[in-house]
């Protein structure tokens, strides 16, 4: 059993901490490699729109994929 909010939390202190502790282990390193080129991308101010929506997009999915795996079992 994975715990939605632990999984949550994770995800807010560090994207794609979450996934990892969900098992996703390749998705979590995905999230976090596409979030630190994200906060690359501040210089050019594109950035401050990919970085918020990719860290709240991790919390999100990692929430929904902690309680999808308890659901199955």
């Amino acid at each position: 059993m994975k715990n939605p909010g632990v999984a949550a939390v994770l995800s807010f202190f560090f994207a794609g901490l979450g996934q990892i502790y969900n098992g996703q282990v390749g998705k979590g390193v995905g999230i976090m490699v596409a979030y630190f080129f994200s906060i690359l991308l501040m210089f050019v101010f594109i950035g401050f729109i990919t970085t918020p929506v990719l860290w709240i997009w991790g919390m999100v999915d990692a929430y929904r994929t902690a309680e999808r795996m308890n659901q199955e079992g």
